[in-house]
């Protein structure tokens, strides 16, 4: 399985990339929203975790864009954000997250329950 990565914290991307690696997943890591949108296109992870706020294209902006293309349509995210305000959560689900269950504050969790979060969307 494939896991695409958008995140501009570098540290916090890598710790991600190596955590979902040892779990035994294909990785790959954009640390800005157009590089991300360009690779979610070109790579079609199973998977993109993806924070809100971004250099070049803003989190939500590049869903928007990415819920226009016929694949990135149906793709499964998991929003990864600091802003723990249901603002951010209702902007996901009106573009194209399912349930707040994607939306994932990142102070109230941990790396292995990233790895949890993201096994259950898999399955």
């Amino acid at each position: 399985m494939k896991i695409l990565i958008i995140e501009d914290e570098e540290i916090l991307a890598r710790t991600m990339s190596e955590k979902l690696v040892r779990e035994g997943f294909d990785v790959l890591v954009a640390l800005d929203g157009l590089q991300g949108l360009q690779m979610a296109l070109s790579e079609h992870p199973d998977i993109i975790l993806l924070d809100i706020i971004l250099p070049k294209l803003d989190g939500l902006s590049m869903l928007r864009k990415l819920r226009e293309d016929s694949w990135g349509s149906h793709v499964k995210v998991i929003i990864l954000s600091n802003l723990s305000d249901s603002r951010g959560m209702t902007k996901g689900v009106d573009i194209g997250l399912n349930d707040v269950s994607l939306y994932l504050v990142k102070t109230d969790w941990s790396l292995d329950d990233m790895v949890v979060k993201i096994k259950e969307r898999l399955v």
